[in-house]
C-alpha cells in the first residue's frame, strides 16, 4: 500500500545538484528500485501547490499506468490531460534515477484553460486536485462521446441516447466512492437514505490518531433540530432528526514509495524516516497555523 500525502510547510532551502547526489547516495544502488524514478519539479513562483499534487498523483501507481498508457494512444489535440501525460512520461523514461524536471509545458497549459491559476499567487491544493481530476475525467468522457458519434457501439447500435449519463472513467473507478446518507424521523422512526458520490473526502485529522478514527468522526450521528429540522414525507411536517453521514501556505509531498518514505518540495527531494511523518500528521489547530500539517491524504483501500 502505497501512502500520500501533501502538506503545508515553511520553506526550506537545498542546492538541486548536490541534493539529488545525495538522494541516490543514501538510497544506494542494491536498494534503489528498478525502473523508478525520483525528480523535483522546478517551481514556477508559488506553484508548489500544484507539483506537490503531481507529485502525490504521479505516485499513485493506478492512477500514473493509466496516464501512461493514455500517452501511448494516438496522438490527440493538446489539452491538459496529454500535457500531464507527456510530463509522466518525461519523469519515467529518464536516463538519471534522480534529478529535476521543469513542468513548463503543463503549468502554461492549466494557466491558459483557468483563470484562477493564471497568477503568480498560491493557490489551494484542494481546489487544485479536484479541478485536474474533474478535467481529466471531462476529457475521458467527451473523447468517448466522439468515439460513439463517430461510430457504432458494441452491440451495433447508433447511439442516440444523449441524455444518459456519462460512462464512468478511469478517474472515477480509482478515486471514487458512493457516501450514504441516513436520516431518522425521530417522531415517526422514518429512515430516508440518499447516495451521494464522491472523489474525495474533508476530515479532520486530530493528534495522535488513525485515518479510521477520523472516518469514524466523519460519519458521527448529527441533530436536527431547531431552524434545522428535517422534512419528513411521512409526517408531512418538519421534524427533529438525526444525520450520519481552502488552506494557503507552502505545499510538499509526502511519498511512500516502496519500502521507503521521500520528501519531495519542488526541485528538492529527500528520504526521510517513518517517524518524522509524526511531524506532519494530525497536529493540533494551534500549531498547525504555524507548521507543517497533513492537507491531502491519498490511501489505497484493502479488500
Amino acid at each position: 500500500m502505497e501512502i500520500l500525502m501533501t502538506v503545508s510547510k515553511i520553506a526550506s532551502i537545498c542546492t538541486m545538484g548536490a541534493n539529488a547526489s545525495a538522494l541516490e547516495k543514501e538510497i544506494g544502488p542494491e536498494q534503489f528500485p528498478v525502473n523508478e524514478h525520483y525528480f523535483g519539479l522546478v517551481n514556477f513562483g508559488n506553484t508548489c501547490y500544484c507539483n506537490s499534487v503531481l507529485q502525490a498523483l504521479y505516485f499513485c501507481r493506478p492512477f500514473r499506468d493509466k496516464v501512461l498508457a493514455y500517452k501511448n494512444q494516438p496522438r490527440k489535440k493538446e489539452n491538459l490531460l496529454t500535457c500531464l501525460a507527456d510530463l509522466f512520461y518525461s519523469i519515467a523514461t529518464q536516463k538519471k534515477k534522480v534529478g529535476v524536471i521543469p513542468p513548463k509545458k503543463f503549468i502554461t497549459r492549466l494557466r491558459k484553460e483557468n483563470e484562477l491559476f493564471d497568477n503568480y499567487m498560491q493557490q489551494d491544493a484542494h481546489e487544485f486536485l479536484n479541478y485536474l481530476l474533474n478535467t481529466v475525467a471531462d476529457i475521458l468522457q467527451e473523447e468517448r462521446k466522439q468515439e460513439k458519434q463517430n461510430g457504432r457501439l458494441p452491440n451495433g447500435n447508433i447511439d442516440n441516447e444523449n441524455n444518459n449519463p456519462p460512462d464512468p472513467t478511469w478517474v472515477h473507478e480509482i478515486f471514487q466512492g458512493t457516501l450514504t446518507n441516513e436520516t431518522r424521523c425521530l417522531t415517526c422512526e422514518t429512515i430516508s437514505s440518499k447516495d451521494e458520490d464522491f472523489l474525495d473526502l474533508s476530515v479532520d485529522v486530530e493528534q495522535n490518531t488513525s485515518i479510521t478514527h477520523c472516518l469514524r468522526g466523519f460519519s458521527n450521528t448529527e441533530t436536527l433540530c431547531s431552524e434545522y429540522k428535517y422534512y419528513c414525507e411521512e409526517c408531512r411536517s418538519k421534524q427533529e432528526a438525526h444525520k450520519s453521514g481552502p488552506n494557503r501556505g507552502h505545499y510538499i509531498a509526502i511519498v511512500k514509495s516502496h519500502d521507503f518514505w521521500l520528501l519531495f518540495d519542488d526541485d528538492i527531494v529527500e528520504k526521510i524516516d517513518a517517524q518524522a511523518i509524526e511531524e506532519f500528521y494530525g497536529l493540533t489547530s494551534d500549531i498547525s497555523k504555524n507548521s507543517e500539517s497533513g492537507y491531502i491524504l491519498f490511501y489505497q483501500s484493502r479488500d
